[in-house]
C-alpha cells in the first residue's frame, strides 16, 4: 500500500479541514472547496479508489501505473495529468523521481514514486498566502510545478561546484583516468538534468494558453514564470555542459603540452650525451694511423673538447627553452 502523505480541504485561501481518502469527491463536490491530496507509491487500488470519486479518465489512470521517459503534459476532457521529474542527488549518483499530477475542478492530486523533496514545503507555503491560494487549484498546480523546477537549482550548483574543483585539479596537476571519468560522469549527468527539465517549458507554455474551468486567465504570468524559471535551469545547464567538455579539453591539451616539454627535455639531454659518444666512438676506432693516439696530451685534449661541446649544447638548449 502507498502512503497518503497529506489530505485536506481548503476553502477561501484557508484549510478548512484534513480529510481521509473516501472522503475527497464528498468535499470537492462543496462549492469554493477544492482538496488537496499527496501520496507516496500509492498503489492500483488507492488509485481505483481516486478514479472512482473523482472521475478521473481511465487513461490518465493508465498512464500513471507506467513509467515514462520524459516529463508530459495530458489533457482528458476538462482535466490535466501531467508527469514530472524531480532530480535526486545522493553519494554522487543522480536519480529521477517521477510525479504525477492530476488536476480538475475541485481538486489537486500528485502521486509520488519515490523519495524526493517533500511536497510538505509547497503546502506550507501555499498556506502561508491566503490572498493567492485564494485562486484554488490552479495555484496549487503553479506552487507544486515552481518547487518542481527549483529541486533542478542544488543539484547543478553541486555538480558546479564538482566541476570547478576538478578544473583547479587539471590546471594544477596532470590529468588522470580518475579525473576524465569524474569529468564525463558529471557531464552526462548535466544532460540528463537538461533532458528532463526542457520539456516543462512546454508544458509551462501549454499551460498559459488552455481554456479550462480551474484554470483562470490571471495565472497566466505564474506559468509564464516557471516557464521563465526553467529556461534560466537550462541555460545554466548548458553552460555547465560546456564547462565540463571545455575542462577535458584543457585538460588533454595541457597533458600533450606537459609530455611535450618532458620530450624536449629527453631530446635535448640525448643530443648533449651523443656528442661525447660520437667523440669517443672515433678514438675507439682501431686505425693505426691516428695522430692523437701518440700525443702527450691527446687524453686532456679530448676530454676538454667533449667538456667545451656538451657544455655549449646545453646552454643553446637552455636558451632555446628546451631545459
Amino acid at each position: 500500500m502507498g502512503r497518503v502523505v497529506a489530505a485536506a480541504v481548503y476553502s477561501a485561501g484557508k484549510k478548512v479541514t484534513n480529510i481521509t481518502l473516501d472522503e475527497g469527491s464528498a468535499w470537492a463536490a462543496k462549492p469554493g472547496h477544492f482538496v488537496w491530496i499527496g501520496l507516496e507509491e500509492p498503489s492500483t487500488l488507492e488509485l481505483t479508489n481516486l478514479q472512482r470519486q473523482f472521475n478521473l479518465h481511465e487513461l490518465a489512470i493508465e498512464d500513471a501505473m507506467e513509467k515514462h521517459s520524459r516529463p508530459k503534459l495530458e489533457t482528458f476532457g476538462d482535466a490535466l495529468f501531467i508527469v514530472t521529474y524531480s532530480p535526486v542527488r545522493k553519494d554522487g549518483k543522480l536519480q529521477f523521481i517521477e510525479t504525477h499530477i492530476f488536476a480538475g475542478k475541485g481538486y489537486i492530486i500528485t502521486a509520488r514514486n519515490g523519495h524526493s523533496a517533500s511536497y510538505a514545503h509547497v503546502r506550507q507555503r501555499c498556506e502561508a498566502r491566503p490572498l493567492l491560494l485564494e485562486h484554488g487549484e490552479d495555484f496549487v498546480l503553479y506552487a507544486i510545478l515552481d518547487f518542481v523546477i527549483e529541486n533542478y537549482q542544488p543539484v547543478g550548483e553541486a555538480i558546479h561546484a564538482e566541476i570547478d574543483e576538478l578544473e583547479r585539479n587539471v590546471l594544477c596537476s596532470a590529468l588522470n583516468e580518475r579525473d576524465i571519468q569524474n569529468l564525463h560522469s558529471l557531464r552526462r549527468d548535466v544532460l540528463r538534468l537538461r533532458r528532463y527539465a526542457a520539456p516543462m517549458v512546454e508544458i509551462s507554455e501549454e499551460l498559459q494558453r488552455l481554456d479550462f474551468p480551474f484554470i483562470d486567465k490571471n495565472m497566466g504570468p505564474y506559468f509564464r514564470d516557471v516557464q521563465i524559471h526553467v529556461t534560466r535551469q537550462m541555460e545554466d545547464l548548458a553552460t555547465l555542459a560546456d564547462i565540463a567538455s571545455q575542462t577535458i579539453e584543457i585538460g588533454v591539451l595541457l597533458e600533450a603540452s606537459r609530455q611535450s616539454v618532458v620530450q624536449r627535455k629527453f631530446a635535448a639531454w640525448a643530443a648533449i650525451l651523443a656528442f661525447p659518444t660520437a667523440v669517443a666512438g672515433i678514438y675507439g676506432m682501431n686505425f693505426q694511423n691516428m695522430p692523437e693516439l701518440g700525443w702527450h696530451y691527446g687524453y686532456f685534449a679530448v676530454l676538454g673538447f667533449i667538456a667545451v661541446g656538451c657544455t655549449a649544447l646545453w646552454g643553446s638548449f637552455k636558451r632555446s627553452g628546451w631545459l
